[in-house]
């Protein structure tokens, strides 16, 4: 189930991308609900994001915390 929810967490956070405001209420959401080896996994995943669409940076900061 948890695999689950990461796989889809990834296909919104991608479908999002081109909305920085939306992309990081979805990073936020993201947090409460993955698990902490998951959450590395994602910081990658957005990594790879933020380096074609570099508004998005401002969303790692949610990943820090």
């Amino acid at each position: 189930m948890a695999r689950a929810m990461y796989e889809y967490t990834k296909t919104v956070l991608s479908k999002v991308s081109f909305d920085p405001t939306l992309f990081c209420k979805e990073v936020q959401k993201a947090v409460r609900r993955l698990l902490p080896h998951e959450l590395e996994e994602l910081r990658i995943f957005i990594q790879s994001l933020v380096s074609q669409n570099p508004d998005l940076n401002q969303c790692l900061i949610y990943l820090k915390a």
